[in-house]
């Protein structure tokens, strides 16, 4: 699915500003209540994606997501804050 550029890094963002990102099971909803501007879909796959490289832990209950930032990693490799603040081209002071 393509996501816009724009879209990425205001859900990327909202990740990293909070830690967690929640997203109820449901593609038709129209907009993300969290985040302006983006389709629930849009936070939906993002967050599956993130999840695939192990960057997120989610748990799910009650038709809702729960996508946690992951800031440890098992065999090194890199981990969600890690991605988050090269992705967003932040400083690692923040």
């Amino acid at each position: 699915m393509f996501i816009p550029k724009k879209n990425r890094i205001a859900v990327y963002s909202y990740l990293f500003k909070e830690g967690v990102c929640v997203v109820k099971k449901d593609s038709a909803q129209k907009t993300h209540p969290e985040i302006e501007g983006v389709s629930n879909l849009e936070v939906m796959m993002l967050m599956k994606s993130l999840a695939s490289r192990g960057l997120v832990r989610v748990t799910f209950s009650w038709q809702h997501s729960y996508c946690y930032l992951t800031t440890e990693s098992e065999d090194e490799s890199l981990t969600g804050l890690d991605y988050l603040r090269t992705y967003l081209a932040l400083p690692a002071e923040i």
